[in-house]
């Protein structure tokens, strides 16, 4: 594993005579193809101590909806059968009430030897990891199992996926052949075993999984039409594979074609792993086929099929692009964080006459005047998802409709966070702020409202990519 994968978060000492090692899953929801369970069987077969792998779910964090909760239970659910043929013990807590799960962290650090856990660099995370490291009077550690070039690997941000593309094509002949386990859980035959943990921790805060309509978070967000976890993650890659990708780098911008992959959701909680869709996509492939010149091109640089490093070009370049930003700067989510020259441009023609404005609550029922806006918005509230080309016209049409460039931001990082069942994620946050100019260049003519910001028209939308199917599923009645 690659030293700059993995963090120390205190400087505590590793306590040999501890009873267990503790894999505290947060990010990482899955127990194959993942760094940070690999680093924590290690350090069990190292002192010769049992696995606890502890997945819990708080009920008090923002958003907390039955959309997301169920998401994230389908995986929980995926992981205890899994964990159930190896020798780990594997934890499963879900808050009943709110804050009801404070102090486990603590309790458990008084027992653990050393306690492993997921470096996400984004949302609450940050902040719960290092008030828990604070806490502890062992060694917590963070490992990176986010992308294939670990996140701390570069030392600055970029301006551009071209620029950030140029990088990777360097760095990424060394990185994907340092790939995880697909099945680090084999390597737990050897230690011993732990069948519960304490009494006074499991009867304080008792494991098993919860009907999320039965716990105080937001029921008004249904669960999404798509169940959660590794299994349906691993299915949908398939499909994806053997049905949808060869038209991928044709039809991926086609609402009425939809051959998006569907995978989105699964990254974002871990459910399946960078490394495991790369394998998938370049089986029967040698990095020695890449070139030796980082050119920084989209295409042909991977010699694949057009279709295959198309999406390789979304999977790797600008997802790993949103987390290199979060992983350097704590403001990603901020207004201010935008380009001077974005920032300035919309600034200047913030005050610009709007035809139409529109409140959040207009926004969140799709109550405005374009139909085109409206599915969108539908189908975001319906499936947690929207139409990946439709996702860049949402944003634009919201800054054109609200009284100026932050109140739009805002409304872009509420709709989301609430619906998208990949929001809250580093990925999600570059989409959002590439549409108020991040990775982007200045555009002209300079126009109302968007200055020198990309534009974007659903009638030119209409005229560019088929919508009509489209219009009609997602309509009031669809």
């Amino acid at each position: 594993m690659d030293q700059q994968r993995m963090q120390k978060l205190n400087s505590r000492p590793i306590a040999a005579d501890g009873d267990f090692v503790l894999y505290w899953m947060t990010a990482a929801r899955r127990l194959t193809w993942n760094f940070a369970l690999q680093r924590a069987i290690g350090h069990a077969a190292v002192l010769n101590k049992p696995l606890v792998i502890l997945e819990a779910l708080r009920c008090g964090y923002p958003w907390a909806s039955d959309r997301l909760h169920q998401f994230i239970i389908d995986g929980m659910s995926d992981n205890a059968q899994t964990a159930s043929r190896a020798n780990a013990l594997y934890y499963p807590y879900i808050e009943r009430q709110r804050d009801a799960g404070k102090g486990l962290i603590a309790a458990l650090a008084q027992r653990a030897c050393v306690i492993v856990t997921d470096d996400f660099p984004c949302f609450m995370l940050p902040r719960m990891t290092a008030a828990a490291a604070r806490q502890s009077q062992v060694l917590i550690e963070s490992v990176d199992t986010n992308g294939i070039v670990p996140i701390r690997a570069a030392n600055q941000t970029f301006v551009s996926a071209y620029q950030f593309r140029r990088y990777l094509q360097r760095m990424l002949p060394e990185h994907l052949l340092r790939t995880p386990q697909p099945d680090p859980l084999a390597q737990t035959a050897g230690l011993p075993h732990l069948s519960a943990l304490p009494t006074h921790i499991s009867q304080r805060w008792p494991p098993g999984l919860a009907n999320p309509a039965l716990l105080p978070i937001d029921h008004s967000v249904p669960p999404a039409p798509i169940s959660g976890g590794p299994r349906a993650a691993n299915t949908r890659l398939r499909a994806f594979v053997n049905t949808l990708l060869p038209r991928y780098a044709d039809e991926r911008n086609s609402p009425d074609d939809d051959v998006s992959s569907g995978l989105s959701p699964y990254l974002h909680f871990g459910h399946i792993s960078s490394h495991e869709i790369v394998a998938e996509l370049t089986a029967d492939w040698s990095p020695e086929f890449l070139p030796q010149r980082a050119n920084g091109s989209r295409e042909g640089w991977w010699g694949l099929h057009p279709s295959r490093e198309a999406f390789l070009d979304q999977l790797i370049t600008w997802r790993e692009l949103g987390f290199n930003l979060c992983a350097q700067r704590d403001d990603y989510a901020d207004f201010d964080a935008l380009p001077a020259w974005a920032k300035q441009t919309l600034e200047l023609h913030a005050a610009d006459p709007r035809e139409y404005v529109y409140s959040t609550e207009e926004f969140e029922s799709a109550q405005t005047h374009d139909p085109l806006w409206n599915a969108a918005q539908r189908q975001l509230r319906r499936e947690g998802r929207i139409h990946n080309y439709l996702r860049m016209l949402w944003g634009k049409k919201i800054l054109e409709w609200t009284p100026g460039p932050r109140e739009a931001a805002h409304i872009m990082i509420t709709l989301n966070d609430k619906y998208a069942l990949d929001g809250r994620d580093p990925n999600s946050y570059s989409g959002i702020f590439w549409c108020l100019g991040r990775y982007d260049r200045p555009w002209g003519p300079e126009r109302q409202i968007f200055g020198k910001i990309r534009y974007m028209s659903s009638e030119n939308t209409a005229r560019k990519v088929r919508v009509t199917a489209y219009l009609k599923k997602y309509s009031p009645r669809g």
